[in-house]
């Protein structure tokens, strides 16, 4: 991943894939909450089995994942690797959007000959991972795919995708005594959970310090590779959360298999499951509480 930096750059429009029917938008379900509270006084039988169904149905809603690839790779690429080697009962369970980094890639990428171009980059960056460029771009990016798709619940990435999104909740995170906007995402809801596979933490210390300053408290899934040549940097990424999940591989720089074949298979898969219960759970909370909130307005 630490290649050469060439200086030029080009703009991309917003690319991206989704697995499975989306979720429903933000707005959408707020008009649903608000439609509910304007004719609850005056309900039919059949209008109460509908609020019902609804609440029902947000409750049990699949949780929504921006994916962001590999150095040099695309959503699609990613979109495969994870749809041949994760089993239905996990990607049944999410609900996936996976999209292009915004810049073609500057030279040779690592999957040449597995699968076929185009491939992507998020930013570019010198062989010691301290300084970058069109890293700025890059996070207005991604906040642009987050609200032209979102809402989304969480990130999931690999490799440099993987990078980005476990630094962008610390990013994200208002700051100081008067709870000042943070540095990143600051137009989108907050990041509440990620999925990191083969990442490490950012080696400038100016970006390190504001991303990884506090312990990042979102529930995150960590996949860790015994041969990865990144594991020591991966290790120390893991330090830097309150309560990580953690799966180990034996397998190196790649999106782990989770299907029977795999090494500790029933071992990984069962953390792999409880997370996505905590998610799941997380959601049907929310929705409850969300509907309480709504009924006491209509009783007021």
């Amino acid at each position: 991943m630490m290649l050469p930096v060439s200086h030029s750059s080009s703009n991309a429009t917003l690319r991206g894939y989704v697995v499975g029917v989306p979720s429903p938008s933000f707005a959408e379900r707020r008009s649903r909450h608000r439609h509910v509270t304007v004719k609850a006084g005056a309900m039919s039988r059949f209008e109460e089995e509908e609020e019902n169904r609804r609440s029902g149905e947000e409750r049990r809603r699949r949780p929504r994942f921006l994916c962001l690839h590999g150095f040099r790779t695309s959503g699609d690429i990613m979109r495969q690797q994870v749809m041949r080697k994760w089993p239905a009962e996990v990607t049944a369970r999410l609900d996936l959007v996976f999209a292009d980094a915004p810049y073609p890639a500057e030279g040779k990428s690592d999957v040449e000959g597995m699968f076929p171009p185009p491939y992507y980059e998020w930013f570019q960056f010198d062989k010691k991972f301290v300084e970058y460029r069109n890293f700025g771009e890059c996070l207005a990016y991604i906040e642009g795919l987050m609200i032209k798709d979102g809402p989304f619940d969480g990130l999931m990435g690999f490799s440099q995708g993987g990078i980005l999104s476990a630094a962008l909740p610390g990013l994200q995170a208002r700051v100081g005594q008067y709870r000042y906007p943070g540095l990143a995402l600051t137009r989108v809801p907050k990041v509440k959970y990620l999925v990191i596979m083969g990442a490490i933490k950012f080696q400038s210390p100016e970006v390190a310090e504001k991303a990884y300053g506090t312990k990042i408290e979102c529930p995150a899934l960590h996949f860790i590779g015994e041969a990865d040549w990144l594991k020591s940097y991966s290790e120390a990424l893991l330090e830097s959360f309150a309560d990580p999940f953690v799966i180990r591989h034996s397998k190196g720089h790649t999106v782990p298999r989770l299907g029977e074949f795999a090494v500790n298979y029933q071992k990984n898969l069962e953390v792999m499951l409880k997370f996505l219960q905590k998610i799941e759970d997380d959601i049907s909370l929310d929705a409850a509480i969300l509907d309480v909130k709504e009924k006491e307005v209509c009783l007021i």
